[in-house]
């Protein structure tokens, strides 16, 4: 890590930032925190993604460092910086854009710089977040359970129970509130359930040039074409035990899948495809869990919510019905992240990523630092 590896003891004021695979914008939310406990939730923000800025983005995913990737660049410290105007954050937690993730591969890449964000608002920044975690084995992902686990004791959960975010790609936490501690064998189990709103968003562009499926409104007019929908559960993913996790693409096949469907018919089936990975990876789960709390851009989907409630056996609801917001919970979750990294705490685990160890990620920069 660059800089010293303590920041200060007793609750810090961070401010976490996200930029999802679904590449709609930038989310920034503030969270008071010991990097154990939430002591409470603040304001947060938006800042959209223009249609140009997106399409930029687009044209770089899939991308490794050094490959022409100046204009994204540019895109994603622009958007990170006017969305922090309005913050006067102790710390930061930057996670940048996911370009691509191959953690069995070339690594994981997130597009972003610490140290040119850290002189524009002045203010230490903690980002690279996942590459520690790469390196000694783990799959880089997902990183919010650390933070999923800290929920569950601020709601007071008394049984287990599953975070399930749905964004471009879906991701579970399921959480024992009974434990003391993420990194405590058994408190956790994580992964990548499959893709979520990613290729569905895909769709709508490529067919309507629309950003994504409002309401799940095209969906809702469709019929699932169940012959797709096995083929897609036929991949060797579901087969995989976690710890495990997705590159935005790396379900591009649902896309030929659906070739032949009219469009109320490929939204339908690709909604499906959505919700049944889910269904698929709650087959993992330790022990059945007592509720799902859902967050990320796919609560707002009917379609996806109502197969998900068809499906299991237990309440499916958006975390809104304990108090958390669904919108900002993984900003919330960098924030909290920032403070543990700052202070040396293991952000990721054998059950979380898979990785050898219990592990902290992260690099510390802070404004007027020299190299």
């Amino acid at each position: 890590m660059k800089g010293s590896n303590s920041f200060k003891t007793g609750l810090v004021k961070a401010v976490g930032l996200m930029s999802g695979t679904s590449l709609d914008g930038v989310d920034a939310a503030e969270l008071v925190t010991d990097g154990m406990r939430i002591e409470s939730f603040g304001a947060s923000a938006y800042r959209a993604y223009c249609d140009a800025e997106r399409t930029t983005l687009q044209g770089v995913l899939g991308r490794w460092p050094g490959d022409g990737l100046a204009d994204a660049l540019d895109v994603v410290q622009t958007a990170h910086t006017e969305v922090l105007q309005d913050f006067t954050p102790e710390l930061v937690g930057f996670h940048g854009q996911t370009l691509a993730h191959e953690p069995r591969g070339r690594g994981t890449h997130q597009l972003g710089d610490g140290d040119a964000l850290a002189q524009a608002i002045g203010a230490p920044v903690i980002w690279d977040f996942r590459s520690n975690d790469v390196q000694l084995g783990g799959e880089g992902a997902p990183l919010a359970p650390f933070f999923h686990f800290a929920c569950a004791k601020w709601i007071k959960a008394d049984a287990p129970l599953a975070f399930l975010n749905l964004g471009g790609v879906g991701n579970i936490t399921w959480v024992d509130p009974s434990k003391n501690a993420p990194e405590e064998q058994g408190a956790l189990l994580a992964f990548d359930t499959g893709p979520a709103n990613a290729p569905i968003n895909d769709l709508m562009q490529s067919r309507l040039g629309l950003s994504y499926d409002k309401d799940g409104a095209l969906a809702k007019k469709g019929t699932v074409e169940t012959g797709a929908l096995e083929l897609f559960l036929a991949e060797t993913y579901f087969a995989r035990m976690p710890p495990k996790s997705l590159d935005r693409d790396d379900f591009s096949v649902m896309l030929e899948l659906v070739r032949e469907l009219c469009d109320a018919d490929a939204a339908a089936t690709m909604t499906a495809m959505s919700a049944a990975a889910v269904m698929q990876g709650m087959q993992h789960c330790p022990s059945a869990p007592a509720r799902v709390l859902v967050c990320g851009g796919g609560r707002h989907n009917p379609v996806m919510m109502h197969m998900l409630r068809e499906a299991l056996d237990c309440p499916v609801d958006p975390v809104e019905v304990v108090g958390l917001d669904g919108d900002m919970l993984e900003a919330q979750a960098f924030a909290y992240l920032a403070v543990r990294v700052a202070r040396g705490l293991p952000t990721s685990c054998p059950t979380t990523t898979g990785v050898s160890a219990n592990v902290g990620g992260g690099i510390l920069s802070r404004p007027n630092e020299t190299e």
